[in-house]
C-alpha cells in the first residue's frame, strides 16, 4: 500500500501588532535629541579640522623660519652748540628771580592786646653817613696790594684786585670766582729757590691777593704734591671772615717742605689730573697754577709723565662743562722748553697765559 503523505501549508506567524502613534511631545523630544547630536558631532568636526591646520600652520612656519640677523643701527648724534648753550645758561642765571624776605607782623582782626611801645632813640647819636669816608673805602679795596709791587723781575707786580679785575705776579686777568693751585713738590721747592723766588715769596703774595678781593668775589686754594690739600671744598666769599680763615689756613697748613702729611691731605696717584678735576668741580672762572710745569702720576703703578695728549683732553672736558670759560694762567719756575712749548699750546685753548718766576 502506497501511502502518500501530503505537505501542510505552514501555518502563517501572527503579525505584530502595529506600534501606537507617538504623540506629539515625544515627537518633539525626539527632533530635539537628534538636532542636539547633530549639533554635538558638527562640533566635534570642526575642532578636529581647526586642530589639523592649526597642526600644519605651526610645521609650515618651523619649515619657513628666516634665519636671525644681527644689525647694528648707527645712531647719529648732533655736538652740542657750546657758546649757544653757555650763553643760555648765563641768560638763565640772570633772569632767574633772587629770594626776597619780607617778614611782617600783621594782625587781621583786633585782638585783646597791644604791643609794647618802641623804646625812643636819640636821633642825634645817629651819624649820619660821609660819602667821603664811602669813597675812600672803596678806592683803598680797589687798589689793594696791586700796587706793591716787588721789583724782583717778570711778573713780580704784585697781587690783588675787586674780584673781576685783578694782577697777579704780572698776569693782568678777570674773574670773580678764583682757584689757587700751588705744586709744592720737593722738585719746585729747589726749582723756586734756585729761581730767587722762594714758596714763601709766593705765600706773601697770595696773601696779598686774596686781602684784595672784594666781598662779591669766592675763591679757593689747594696745594698739592702727588696727593693733595684744598683749602675748602668749594669756593668761599671773600668775606672778612673768611679771609681770616684763609690767613690761617696759610699759616698752619702752608706747604714749604716738598713734603705732604696730615688728616686733610687726599691720597692721590692721578697727580695733577685729579687736582684739576677738584678745582673745576668748584665752577671756577679764573685758574693759577703755581709749578715748575712738570707733573707725574702714578697711573699703572710705577711714577711717570703724564702724557701731554691726556691732559689736553681733560682740560678740555672739565671747560667745556662749565658755564663760562675759566682760563688757566700757569707761573713756572725753570721750566724746561718743551714743557713751556707744550703748555703754552694747552693755555691758548682756555685763553690764559704761561709766565715764567724768575729774579732778575
Amino acid at each position: 500500500m502506497i501511502s502518500v503523505k501530503l505537505d501542510q501549508p505552514a501555518a502563517p506567524e501572527p503579525s505584530k501588532p502595529p506600534s501606537p502613534p507617538r504623540s506629539k511631545a515625544e515627537r518633539a523630544r525626539a527632533n530635539r535629541r537628534a538636532m542636539i547630536g547633530s549639533i554635538i558631532v558638527g562640533s566635534i568636526v570642526v575642532h578636529a579640522l581647526i586642530l589639523v591646520v592649526f597642526a600644519a600652520w605651526q610645521v609650515a612656519t618651523y619649515f619657513t623660519r628666516p634665519e636671525a640677523r644681527f644689525e647694528m643701527k648707527k645712531t647719529v648724534k648732533i655736538p652740542a652748540k657750546t657758546p649757544e648753550h653757555k650763553m643760555n645758561v648765563a641768560k638763565h642765571e640772570a633772569m632767574a628771580p633772587k629770594p626776597t624776605f619780607n617778614d611782617k607782623l600783621v594782625s587781621t582782626r583786633p585782638i585783646d592786646f597791644a604791643l609794647p611801645e618802641l623804646p625812643e632813640v636819640d636821633m642825634n647819636q645817629m651819624l649820619p653817613l660821609d660819602p667821603s669816608e664811602l669813597i675812600s673805602d672803596q678806592v683803598n679795596g680797589l687798589v689793594g696790594s696791586a700796587a706793591l709791587g716787588s721789583g724782583l723781575g717778570d711778573g713780580f707786580s704784585g697781587g690783588g684786585g675787586t674780584g673781576e679785575g685783578m694782577s697777579f705776579f704780572g698776569i693782568q686777568a678777570e674773574g670773580d670766582r678764583i682757584v689757587l693751585l700751588f705744586d709744592v713738590s720737593s722738585s719746585v721747592v729747589n726749582a723756586a729757590t734756585e729761581a730767587g723766588v722762594p714758596l714763601s715769596r709766593i705765600r706773601e703774595e697770595t696773601l696779598k691777593l686774596i686781602e684784595g678781593l672784594a666781598p662779591s668775589a669766592k675763591f679757593s686754594m689747594i696745594q698739592f704734591t702727588q696727593n693733595y690739600k684744598p683749602f675748602s671744598d668749594e669756593l668761599m666769599a671773600a668775606t672778612d671772615s673768611n679771609k681770616q680763615a684763609a690767613r690761617d689756613w696759610v699759616e698752619n697748613e702752608w706747604v714749604e717742605s716738598g713734603t705732604m702729611s696730615g688728616g686733610s691731605v687726599v691720597s692721590n696717584p692721578r697727580g695733577l689730573m685729579a687736582v684739576l678735576e677738584k678745582a673745576f668741580a668748584m665752577r671756577p672762572n679764573l685758574v693759577f697754577l703755581i709749578s715748575d710745569a712738570s707733573f707725574q702720576w702714578r697711573e699703572g703703578g710705577g711714577i711717570s709723565d703724564i702724557p701731554y695728549n691726556e691732559l689736553r683732553r681733560r682740560i678740555e672736558e672739565l671747560s667745556e662743562e662749565l658755564p663760562e670759560e675759566a682760563p688757566i694762567h700757569l707761573l713756572g719756575f725753570a721750566p724746561d722748553e718743551e714743557d713751556v712749548k707744550e703748555w703754552r699750546r694747552i693755555l691758548r685753548r682756555t685763553g690764559g697765559e704761561f709766565r715764567e718766576l724768575k729774579e732778575k
